[in-house]
């Protein structure tokens, strides 16, 4: 097990490499040494898989040092290896790796190509540190980790004042949620005594259902997840995260930093069982997310805008599922939906890369015979995230949404259509993409190629994942077995020896099974359908903005949220900065003038004093001499 120490410390070691010689490595090494040791990483992974398995599935803890101790409160530096951490480090080391590949081709033309490997190094290794810490401080350390990371990447491009801003933006909405973290962990202390999970969970099990303390640690640690995972209301970073280059969206976006609220709510399912009315909170908040960001992308022109709101509603049925206590589902979404949005946002990357840095889908149209392997993988992510079968993505959203299903049938309709919308702006983005007439300039067409094969190769891998990667989970009905399931089982024994009633629920009927994925599938069809007549049999082509009117113009104004948070946040904040910068400078600063004014001018006037002539001295001492004596003469006569 000693092996799985390097796993975090091989992207850190590429890190300081790049990052301290980021100036003097030639480009060609740059990229060698930056992905080399992800790519190891994956393949210690895969080790630590196998003997795993083959061991007794018992948690691993790796005791690395004690690291802080007050009073009774011991804090060590240790990982935990069990079915979750290794999941996740499967994902995070395998899409990260082909991430960093895609990276070489990608940014070979930027200056700063030493520079943004040491940051995706670095942003791995804290990523890493997350998924395996044994105790809540560990995760909270990679926590903070990748949320500096995610601001120096969404802001490589630092010399244009926009990208600035969204990697501020992010940054300041990540601290909000960070902070309901950073209170549940001291909650966490105070009613457990420790941080480390298995102590905890322990303990919990023995606390009753619906418990206070529990619940405020469960809705706190869900405001963390809300802003890491892009919730509502803390959502609004992520589609402005798009600033940053493409193999940036794809590893925020797709297996790594979004996903670590998922990770933190899964790994504490002991406490969120206690707290039911928690969890209901979770699957609302899931719902109305998936359903308000895939409406916005509805109407999105920019290629990656309409994969940011993608990503958001796809978090939110993974949120869903975390709400009626769907953990394993939840996860299982979480390792489809990293193979075919990393696949969407690197197919975006090779488009953009073609169209000369254009990311307007009504400047494109016809891709597909210039870009064929672009096209042809974009295709299957497409089909994926839709939810048709046999592809990845039906069959971990079909697992959800039977589980909600069983929860609440008006929940379960919403659901539908949230993956009706999800169908029709992916198709429309395909459509307007690659099929039609090109609707670029004359330059852009005579420029039109094929990405090199260092970008081409991570897409035919990804591609090749949204194909089979469902079938680790094939429902019963079908003939299939749960292995994914199966496998993380383990990890909920406590939370049901807490709420056994959390998980009495009867198994669907195979008619029901079946009429479910009948309607889900028929209405991923009926979407891509109609996407298909408006875009390709009547070549119907988004409005120029500013042409937009009614419910219409409100959706793509994004319902005016972040108009709203300026209103009722930034604006009032600035004013109050203002007001007190005011304070500052007129009041304070006047004191502090003012005070040394005062001696500047006293202290010139005794200067006058010292004349140099004797005689007035000679006088002076004569009348100070006097006046001492007078005092003296009054003190005793009115004693």
């Amino acid at each position: 097990m000693n092996l799985l120490l390097l796993i975090p410390l091989l992207p850190l070691v590429g890190f300081l490499i790049n990052g301290i010689g980021f100036k003097h490595i030639p480009k060609s090494l740059v990229g060698v040494i930056g992905s080399v040791g992800p790519v190891v990483a994956f393949i210690l992974s895969i080790y630590a898989f196998g003997a795993f398995r083959a061991g007794n599935n018992a948690p691993v803890i790796i005791q690395l040092f004690d690291w802080i101790t007050v009073g009774t409160l011991n804090i060590s530096f240790s990982f935990q290896i069990d079915q979750l951490s290794l999941l996740m480090l499967l994902v995070v080391t395998g899409v990260g790796s082909l991430i960093h590949i895609y990276s070489i081709g990608y940014m070979s033309h930027d200056a700063g190509f030493g520079k943004f490997f040491a940051f995706l190094n670095l942003f791995l290794f804290f990523m890493l540190l997350l998924v395996m810490g044994s105790n809540y401080v560990i995760m909270f350390i990679g926590w903070e980790g990748v949320g500096l990371c995610s601001y120096l990447l969404i802001g490589f491009w630092n010399k244009v004042t926009n990208y600035n801003n969204a990697a501020r933006k992010a940054f300041i909405m990540n601290r909000i949620g960070d902070l309901g973290f950073l209170l549940g962990i001291f909650l966490i202390i105070q009613t457990f005594g420790t941080v480390e999970y298995l102590p905890v969970f322990e303990k919990a099990v023995g606390m009753s259902v619906g418990d206070s303390a529990i619940a405020a640690i469960t809705l706190l640690l869900f405001v963390g997840a809300m802003g890491k995972s892009a919730q509502i209301p803390l959502y609004t970073w992520l589609p402005d995260a798009m600033a940053g280059p493409t193999p940036v969206s794809a590893l925020i976006h797709a297996a790594t930093m979004v996903t670590a609220g998922i990770y933190m709510v899964v790994r504490s399912n002991v406490l969120y069982a206690l707290a039911p009315d928690t969890l209901e909170i979770v699957a609302i908040i899931g719902l109305a997310t998936a359903l308000m960001a895939a409406s916005i992308g509805l109407f999105q022109n920019d290629i990656k805008k309409v994969l940011a709101y993608s990503t958001v509603s796809q978090l939110g049925y993974m949120f869903m599922a975390l709400g009626v206590a769907a953990y394993s589902s939840a996860m299982f979404h979480v390792i489809t939906h990293a193979f075919f949005k990393a696949l969407l946002f690197l197919g975006a990357g090779s488009v953009i890369h073609a169209m000369s840095d254009e990311q307007d889908i009504r400047n494109m149209g016809g891709l597909r015979k210039k870009l064929p392997i672009t096209f042809l993988t974009f295709l299957i992510a497409t089909i994926a995230i839709s939810g048709i079968p046999p592809f990845a993505g039906f069959f971990s959203k079909d697992e959800i949404l039977a589980h909600v299903y069983e929860h609440n049938k008006l929940m379960w309709a919403l659901g539908v259509l949230g993956s009706i919308m999800t169908s029709f702006y992916m198709f429309r983005l395909l459509f307007l993409t690659f099929f039609g007439d090109f609707r670029g300039t004359h330059e852009q067409a005579h420029h039109l190629h094929e990405s090199p094969i260092s970008m081409t190769l991570p897409l035919m891998v990804l591609a090749v994942l949204s194909v089979v990667g469902g079938f680790m989970n094939v429902p019963h009905v079908l003939g299939g077995h749960s292995a994914l399931a199966t496998f993380m089982d383990p990890l909920f024994a406590n939370a049901q020896r807490a709420n056994p009633a959390l998980f009495e629920h009867g198994h669907l009927d195979h008619s029901t099974e079946y009429l479910l994925m009948g309607v889900s599938v028929g209405a991923a069809l009926l979407a891509m359908g109609a996407a298909y007549v408006l875009f390709i049999s009547k070549k119907n082509v988004p409005a120029a903005d500013g042409q937009e009117s009614g419910l219409q113009k409100v959706i793509y104004n994004k319902y005016y949220v972040d108009e709203f948070y300026e209103a009722i946040f930034v604006n009032p904040m600035r004013k109050l900065s203002d007001a007190l910068y005011s304070f500052g400078e007129f009041i304070v600063d006047g004191l502090v003038k003012g005070a040394g004014g005062l001696v500047k001018l006293s202290s010139g006037q005794l200067r006058q004093l010292q004349t140099g002539e004797t005689g007035f001295y000679v006088f002076a001492m004569v009348v100070g001499i006097t006046a001492l004596l007078l005092w003296n003469f009054g003190a005793i006569i009115f004693k």
